[in-house]
């Protein structure tokens, strides 16, 4: 069962809605803090391991974001659109 108040506090979060929030909650994260030292590629992995299968790339530019919101003091208000934190080319 889903724990509304843990949802809703991760959705505070830059481009975190309903499923990436439980995507979180599954990987361990029950509140912004804790992305704070996080290691946005590893948590990608083991989302994909946790699933059993590839997740869209965006997920893990979304975590990117994520992580960067839960450490920046003043964060860059540019850096907290995820699309922002694709994969250099």
């Amino acid at each position: 069962m889903k724990d509304v108040s843990i949802l809703k506090q991760l959705q505070v979060i830059p481009g975190v809605g309903p499923n990436i929030a439980q995507d979180l909650i599954d990987l361990g994260y029950s509140s912004v803090y804790q992305l704070e030292k996080a290691d946005p590629e590893i948590m990608y992995h083991n989302l994909c391991e946790l699933r059993g299968q590839h997740i869209d790339r965006c997920v893990l530019y979304v975590f990117r974001c994520a992580v960067y919101f839960a450490a920046a003091k003043e964060p860059v208000p540019e850096l907290l659109k995820w699309w922002n934190w694709k994969d250099k080319r």
